[in-house]
């Protein structure tokens, strides 16, 4: 049995006195890996809890073997790893009393009554983990323990092997005329598919790669040419795309989710309509294969459909994927009733370079080594494409105004 781990995560052995925590340890982890919760002195669990928050910042798989069963212990942990974005992974050994007695007679210090007291805190724990936010949850059994194998997971984001140089394109939300234009003025050619099919060959200058900053749909009105031209580029390893917020959306849609239809979306679904219906399927299998972001060119440089804070970069986490697609907000609206986007970049000081979309501006502008390249073609504005490394911006202006904003151009998500 072939269990997968998250490359980047908090893994902690849940299992009463006898159950073989360490042994599981030893066989599969390394030493290096495996931090040991005993010893219950408030010193000991103070240095304990600085080891793992330091190897949690760097980004280090790490192990805490005979971990309590209480909730309070988990609890902690489980702040910790929310902390440093990494996810929390509980590998419990659920094996029989009788086992378990049997395996504890000789052990000095540990009664009968007091391991059954054990069993009984691990059952209330495996029905309490999933309600306490693990989202990783293995439970080993006697069938299971002996034949299990972990593999490690790539952290989704991580790209940096990827050395470019790269063309990163900001929001295109259908407009498809404009992605060509821009395409040709950065020495790409874009053409029909010679062998008759639905789609296009796009030739690329050697070396280069597209980047996509997500909201390629919506309010314009090419949606379906958009996303067959980048479905295709990404599937020929000519271009890398993350979602966006739109893309997100039309993907619980696809899958059956209740979500409230805007005019944006209903634009999609009708053009999505004209198409074979295994293109809705393409559709919906290609955004969910997205990794919110991702760290390129040794982790010099960072792209997210909204931005990202640097403690967030290269982790994977619900909350570093809520802020990937959605940034951040004060909590207040403004005059339109928008929600009111905090400035993370003015206060963004990593070394990394951050290009995003998502909140239009009138233009393109660096702000403490982050830029937005939404520049709202839709709305009558332009499309932008930032050339990396060479950081040099370069746009096509929108052929028309598609969609009739109420509100300012920085303010439209």
């Amino acid at each position: 049995m072939k269990l997968q781990l998250p490359g980047q995560s908090l893994v902690l052995l849940i299992g009463p006195s006898g159950s073989g925590r360490s042994t599981l340890a030893s066989r599969h982890f390394p030493p290096t890996e495996v931090l040991s919760e005993s010893g219950g002195n408030t010193s000991q669990e103070a240095t304990l809890h600085a080891d793992v928050a330091a190897r949690l910042a760097r980004g280090a798989f790490t192990v805490i073997d005979d971990v309590p069963l209480s909730a309070e212990s988990r609890k902690r942990w489980m702040a910790l790893a929310r902390e440093h974005h990494v996810p929390l992974v509980a590998l419990v050994l659920d094996l029989p009393e009788a086992l378990l007695l049997e395996r504890n007679r000789l052990r000095p210090g540990t009664s009968a009554r007091g391991l059954r007291n054990q069993v009984q805190q691990l059952q209330n724990a495996l029905r309490s983990l999933p309600k306490e936010g693990f989202k990783h949850i293995h439970v080993l059994t006697p069938e299971t323990v002996d034949a299990v194998e972990f593999e490690r997971q790539r952290v989704p984001g991580h790209r940096q092997d990827e050395h470019g140089p790269f063309d990163i394109i900001g929001d295109i939300h259908g407009c498809f005329e404009e992605l060509k234009a821009l395409l040709t003025k950065l020495g790409y050619t874009v053409a029909p598919r010679a062998d008759g099919a639905r789609g296009f060959d796009v030739g690329v200058p050697a070396g280069r790669k597209v980047v996509f900053l997500g909201d390629l749909i919506d309010r314009g009105p090419g949606v379906t040419e958009v996303l067959r031209l980048v479905m295709g580029m990404v599937e020929a390893g000519t271009a890398l795309c993350v979602p966006g917020n739109h893309e997100i959306k039309l993907l619980k849609k696809l899958r059956g989710k209740d979500v409230r239809v805007a005019r944006g979306l209903a634009m999609t679904l009708e053009q999505l309509e004209r198409e074979p219906p295994e293109f809705s399927g393409a559709v919906a299998d290609f955004i969910e294969a997205r990794s919110p972001h991702y760290v390129l060119d040794d982790g010099r440089l960072v792209v997210a459909h909204a931005g990202l804070k640097e403690s967030m970069h290269g982790r994977d986490s619900t909350e570093m994927r809520d802020f990937a697609l959605y940034g951040e907000t004060t909590g207040e609206a403004d005059a339109y009733g928008l929600p009111v986007r905090a400035d993370w970049a003015e206060q963004y000081r990593g070394s990394a370079v951050v290009v995003y979309g998502h909140t239009s501006v009138p233009e393109a502008e660096w702000v403490h080594n982050t830029v937005c390249l939404d520049t709202g073609c839709v709305f009558g504005g332009k499309l932008t494409a930032l050339r990396y490394p060479e950081r040099e911006l370069v746009s096509v202006p929108a052929q028309q105004e598609y969609w009739k904003s109420r509100t300012p151009l920085h303010a439209q998500p």
